[in-house]
C-alpha cells in the first residue's frame, strides 16, 4: 500500500538549521524546496534544501499529528531522530526522487 503522507526534515549545508514539514507528495515538495518556488519562505531564506530524514504515514491526519509532535520537540530530539535513520546525515534527495510516485 502506498503511503498517504510524509513527514520530513530538511537542513542546510552546515546542519545549523532544521525544518520539519509534512506533505502528501514528497518528491514534488522537495523539488519545490530545491527550486525555492516560494523565495520568501523559511526554507528558501535559510537554504534548507538537504533532506536528511523522512517517514511515511498511512493518513494525512497521522502525518499532521506527527509533524506537530516533532516540531514541539527539542533540537536534540530531532538530531537523534535523524541520526537513528541516517547516521551520516547524508543527503536523501536521490533516494526520495527515485521513489515510485
Amino acid at each position: 500500500m502506498r503511503p498517504a503522507a510524509f513527514v520530513y526534515l530538511l537542513t542546510n549545508q552546515h546542519h545549523t538549521v532544521l525544518y520539519v514539514g509534512m506533505t502528501t507528495d514528497l518528491r514534488t515538495r522537495l523539488w519545490e524546496h530545491i527550486r525555492k518556488i516560494n523565495p520568501g519562505s523559511f526554507t528558501a531564506r535559510y537554504n534548507l534544501i538537504k533532506p536528511v530524514y523522512f517517514e511515511t504515514l498511512d493518513s494525512e491526519e497521522a502525518a499532521l499529528e506527527r509533524e506537530r509532535f516533532i516540531k514541539g520537540k527539542s533540537r536534540a530530539y530531532k538530531e537523534d531522530l535523524i541520526t537513528k535513520m541516517n547516521p551520516g546525515w547524508n543527503d536523501l534527495t536521490d533516494r526520495i526522487m527515485g521513489m515510485e510516485p
